[in-house]
């Protein structure tokens, strides 16, 4: 299995980035997806997650700027990112509870991160 993210760049702040990943192999099924993020000298945190059947949760810090949208049939994750701030940057994890069709085991799966820059 393999988490693939993309959609990272320099935004000035005020503006919008998407991010996508997409989740590939031996996937028998996908329960919840998420974004998390690590800022420089921070820890990772939550930005937002969703459910297989749709119920999202958010950081307070990104509520009603965020949206995290999922495409089921593309076994794929979005973070639609509005009015960014400059304390959003950071790189940015998609991650998801996967169950293989190899082990049937329930495994969290990271993508590589991809750098999200707000610039004031």
């Amino acid at each position: 299995v393999q988490l693939q993210a993309s959609g990272g760049g320099l935004v000035q702040a005020g503006g919008s980035l998407r991010l996508s990943c997409a989740a590939s192999g031996s996937i028998f099924r996908i329960n919840s997806m998420a974004w998390y993020r690590q800022a420089p000298g921070k820890q990772r945190e939550l930005v937002g997650s969703i459910s297989s059947g749709g119920t999202t949760n958010y950081a307070d810090s990104v509520k009603g700027r965020f949206t995290v949208l999922r495409d089921n049939a593309k076994n794929a994750v979005y973070l639609q990112m509005n009015s960014l701030k400059p304390e959003d940057t950071g790189v940015y994890y998609c991650n998801a509870d996967i169950i293989s069709i190899v082990t049937i085991a329930r495994t969290d799966w990271w993508g590589q991160g991809t750098l999200v820059t707000v610039s004031s």
